[in-house]
């Protein structure tokens, strides 16, 4: 099922903050294991409050899940809703046809897994 057009906006307007972003980036990085809300906090020098205010915007946009370890909240990126937000922005991208707009990071493992040279 597609996303509707108030699903994307909601999780672009979480993302159009800058703390926001580069929590989400570094959720992205740290893939589905993702870190601890302290963790972020230390990492970006927030007060953990400021942290999960930021944290509970990502989530409540459905770009972050979250499940508890112990004493700590464990967040990490919704890798489906990621991927759905990038399908529907893409979406019939260059009208169908080939089109040579790829993400960085897709370009640089399609060149490192290529043949080598010997």
């Amino acid at each position: 099922m597609a996303m509707k057009p108030a699903q994307v906006v909601k999780s672009l307007a979480a993302l159009a903050q800058g703390t926001r972003l580069e929590v989400f980036r570094r959720l992205v990085e740290a893939g589905p294991q993702g870190l601890a809300a302290g963790t972020i906090a230390d990492g970006l020098r927030l007060p953990p409050a400021t942290a999960s205010f930021h944290l509970a915007r990502l989530s409540q946009s459905g770009l972050l899940k979250s499940r508890s370890e112990g004493r700590y909240v464990i967040y990490f990126v919704d890798e489906k809703r990621m991927s759905d937000v990038l399908a529907y922005l893409t979406e019939n991208c260059c009208g169908g046809a080939e089109c040579a707009i790829a993400p960085r990071s897709a370009s640089r493992r399609a060149r490192s897994s290529g043949p080598r040279a010997s």
